[in-house]
């Protein structure tokens, strides 16, 4: 085992909640491998890079020497989970869910180590259980500390139908951890009410109750809701990696770095000094290739990576960029020039006015992203092609203004 605050400082990264507090360590502090649970419900046939954040927090743990219980809920995900629904949703069939878990099978080795990963299906203990074993689970928990779950509660509250069995689920869930004897498991910010269950029912069934850690929901493409493939702001594991590195490349400035939090394996010493050096005039585009490259790279190869991002960059010139484009050349002081007056001085603008108008209305492109930073400062040495409106186009090379 490492040192334990090494190791905690690369599990907390990027968590939520970790509960209770201070019994993670401690746990770590045991000097044995630990039992870490996830559950996966194959609801679809593909997973995306929103379930990779809880998969790549796995694979933390098992650099750490610790095991993983990959949890294919092939019992649950006949009964549906109702977290954060509003209605009832709808259960998948016995056929559907054993397709899907078929192909949770496939990818999820892009990332785990198989030889510290146990695939199980939480069927080949709910199976079995009979209506009195199901009674005796049920007699766990009471009604009340269910409706103390948000979702639950607003429908209780306004009326909305609540079926029986939706109440099942988080008592399956929570019976997974008493079956696979888990020491950790881990969910998303909205399985934070079904992960408490699992630890209350080890306590009911005499096991020391599990430690539970928390990630966010990673937002989709759309920067706004979850990544679902249901509402089409995506990116798949399984997708081809020109696919996977132009959705990535599509994604907004700000978005860029909470996929690098959540989803990048650098250390947040380096994630930190490429936010440095965006600040210092670095174009965030060049941060936003880094990140294609990696994520294409961990599910298709470092050839492919490289071949997505030329075949992006021949795309985009192609489109965006007319034949024989001049190049204008910019001088600027080593600290970088501001935006509003490098486009000043290369003819795309009047006045820095012009530009931070241009610029506030979304009208001001660099290699075809568009610019919401009106600080954003550019460093002597970059070579980038700017649009400004419709027909306004150019490439800059900025250079170093020769000292006087």
């Amino acid at each position: 085992m490492r040192d334990c605050e090494e190791a905690m400082q690369s599990i907390c990264r990027g968590a939520v909640d970790i509960l209770p507090t201070g019994e993670l360590e401690a746990r770590l502090a045991l000097g044995r491998p630990l039992r870490v649970k996830a559950g996966f419900d194959p609801t679809a046939p593909d997973l995306h890079l929103g379930h990779t954040v809880l998969i790549n927090k796995l694979r933390q743990f098992q650099n750490l020497g610790h095991e993983v219980l990959f949890l294919i809920g092939d019992f649950t995900g006949m009964i549906g989970d109702p977290s954060g629904k509003s209605a009832t949703r709808k259960a998948l069939t016995r056929d559907e869910v054993l397709s899907n878990a078929r192909t949770y099978e496939e990818q999820i080795f892009k990332i785990l180590q198989p030889g510290r990963t146990q695939v199980v299906f939480n069927s080949s203990w709910m199976d079995s259980l009979s209506a009195a074993d199901m009674i005796q689970l049920a007699a766990q928990y009471t009604v009340a500390r269910m409706l103390e779950r948000d979702d639950f509660r607003q429908r209780y509250l306004t009326n909305q139908a609540i079926a029986i069995h939706e109440f099942l689920y988080p008592l399956v869930q929570g019976y997974d951890s008493v079956a696979l004897k888990a020491d950790i498991e881990l969910g998303g910010t909205d399985q934070k009410f079904n992960l408490l269950v699992g630890r209350e029912l080890q306590k009911a069934y005499g096991q020391r109750p599990q430690v539970i850690m928390t990630l966010p929901i990673l937002e989709g493409l759309d920067g706004v809701q979850k990544m679902s493939k249901s509402l089409g702001n995506y990116v798949g594991i399984r997708e081809s990696p020109d696919e996977i590195f132009g959705k990535l490349m599509s994604i907004s400035d700000e978005l860029m770095w909470r996929y690098m939090e959540l989803l990048s394996f650098r250390s947040p010493l380096e994630v930190e000094r490429l936010g440095a050096a965006v600040r210092q005039g670095r174009n965030p585009m060049d941060i936003k290739y880094l990140l294609a490259e990696e994520i294409v790279e961990r599910f298709h190869g470092r050839h492919a990576a490289m071949r997505a991002r030329e075949g992006f960059i021949a795309r985009f010139q192609r489109r965006a960029t007319p034949k024989e484009l001049p190049e204008i050349r910019v001088a600027a002081p080593d600290d970088g020039m501001p935006i509003g007056n490098l486009l000043k001085e290369a003819g795309l603008v009047s006045s820095t006015s012009e530009a931070m108008r241009l610029i506030k209305q979304r009208a001001v492109r660099i290699d075809g992203e568009c610019i919401e930073n009106r600080a954003l400062c550019v460093a002597p040495g970059s070579v980038h092609i700017y649009k400004v409106g419709k027909r306004r186009l150019a490439r800059i090379k900025v250079v170093q203004k020769a000292k006087s």
